[in-house]
């Protein structure tokens, strides 16, 4: 399975703007934001009624900046199914090139239960 997602960069994406850093490119946490959303957009239309998917484990390396303005697509491919784990490779790409590439882990639960943790 295998899903995108893109934006663009605007300045609330920005490392300095979401206090992950302090240069107006970015962020690393919205680069892995828009890995997860490609994971997700794989699963669309996968999982039983009442189940879903949360992110259990992220391994990103932020490779190369982004300018506000420019379009970024994440891609994700499931790699391996462990029991309720599901392993993507993901990357983020703009038109300069690769940006972030890495691992999502991913765990189906089903949401009540899952909801009913947080009570």
């Amino acid at each position: 399975m295998r899903g995108v997602a893109s934006m663009t960069v605007g300045d609330n994406d920005t490392s300095l703007s979401m206090g992950s850093g302090d240069v107006p490119v970015l962020a690393t946490p919205r680069v892995i934001a828009l890995c997860e959303e490609a994971t997700c957009a794989a699963l669309g239309g996968h999982l039983k009624p009442g189940c879903t998917t949360v992110g259990m484990r992220v391994q990103i390396d932020h490779l190369h900046p982004t300018a506000v303005g420019h379009q970024v697509e994440a891609e994700a491919i499931l790699d391996k199914i462990e029991g309720r784990r599901l392993i993507f490779t993901v990357s983020a790409s703009d038109a300069k090139g690769l940006v972030a590439a890495g691992k999502v882990t991913r765990v189906m639960v089903e949401l009540e239960h899952f909801l009913a943790k947080t009570r």
